[in-house]
Parts: structure tokens; C-alpha cells; sequence
């Protein structure tokens, strides 16, 4: 696998090498050794998927304390525009964000780490996504950051009128009006 490193220390894009031939391909998706060794340790507990259409955006989201997650994406079909927003204060590059176009034909995964928001727009006309955890959910440590706050200014790549929203996603504060975060000088992997 190819780590790529990104401007924002600890958020990396990964792309795994992929054998093809006249019959398909094959490529290892995810090597707990190989992961450890190129990026972090990190023990992953949980996998989940999401399936949504054109216009679905879910984020920005993470887990407080004790039940923060490092998150690694993917996607198996369709194409989504991926986001990881530094939430960590004291961070010399906090409230900036890293995106990433994934899609089943890059086969690109994103690694975010615990300390970040995270959320995505579907590009495509639908997309299955595919993320794993080191934390199980855990919804009295649930929080969010508005999906559109001015002062972090993400391009979704959707026309806003577009964009389709949860309930609980179209009601997020500001990244200034949030209450806890992360703090930059804390090992949240210790």
C-alpha cells in the first residue's frame, strides 16, 4: 500500500495496489501489520456501511473522550467527497479540513484520525460506503460541527439547494459554538 500524506499532520490517504488481468482484480484492502507499521497503531473494533443517493451529505461528525474514533473510509460503489476538519484546539491547524475524492474505481481509503470531524457528500447517483472504527458508537459522546460553517468554508462539490440532510445533520453548531473538543497537547491514543 502507498501512504500519501496530506497538510494536516496524522490524516492520511491510503491506496492499496491492485492487481488486474483480463478476468478482474484483486487488491488486500487492509493489512493490520502493514497499517501499524506505515501509519499508526490502531486497533480497529467495528465496521460499518452506509448506502445513500446523489445529494446526501452526513457530517460533521465525532465522539468525545474516552469514545473518540479514528476512523479508516472507503468506498465499494460510487464516488463520494470525503472530509476530515481538525476540531483540536491548540492545533496549529485547527478548523482546517483535508478532502478526498473516493470512489470505488481509486480504491482510495482515508485514515482519520481520533481529534477530527468527519463526514462526506455523495457525488454519485448513489454510493456505498464502508468505514472502520476503533471505538464502538457511542451516542452520549456524539457530537458535530455544521456542515457548512463559513469559517472552515468546505466545498462539498454539491449545489447547496442539492444537498440533503438528516434532521439531526441540518441543526449542527459552529465550530466556534462547540462546546467540548480535543486538545492538541492530549494523547488521545494513550
Amino acid at each position: 500500500m502507498k501512504v500519501i500524506h496530506t497538510q494536516i499532520d496524522g490524516v492520511v490517504i491510503i491506496e492499496p495496489q491492485v492487481f488486474g488481468d483480463d478476468r478482474g482484480y484483486f487488491f488486500e484492502s487492509y493489512s493490520q501489520a502493514r497499517f501499524d507499521a506505515a501509519v499508526r497503531p490502531v486497533r480497529f473494533v467495528q465496521d460499518n456501511e452506509s448506502k445513500s443517493r446523489y445529494g446526501v451529505l452526513r457530517g460533521l461528525h465525532f465522539q468525545r473522550g474516552r469514545a473518540a474514533q479514528s476512523k479508516l473510509v472507503r468506498v465499494v460503489k460510487g464516488m463520494v467527497l470525503d472530509v476530515a476538519v481538525d476540531i483540536r484546539r491548540g492545533s496549529p491547524t485547527f478548523g482546517r479540513y483535508v478532502a478526498v475524492e473516493l470512489s470505488a474505481e481509486n480504491k482510495r481509503q482515508l485514515f482519520v484520525p481520533r481529534g477530527f470531524a468527519h463526514g462526506f457528500s455523495v457525488l454519485s447517483d448513489e454510493a456505498v460506503f464502508q468505514y472502520k472504527c476503533d471505538n464502538p458508537y457511542a451516542p452520549e459522546s456524539e457530537g458535530a460541527v455544521a456542515w457548512n460553517d463559513p469559517a472552515i468554508g468546505i466545498d462539498w462539490r454539491l449545489p447547496p439547494d442539492e444537498v440533503i440532510l438528516s434532521p439531526k445533520d441540518s441543526c449542527h453548531p459552529l465550530l466556534a459554538d462547540c462546546g467540548e473538543l480535543f486538545d492538541y497537547k492530549v494523547d488521545y491514543y494513550a
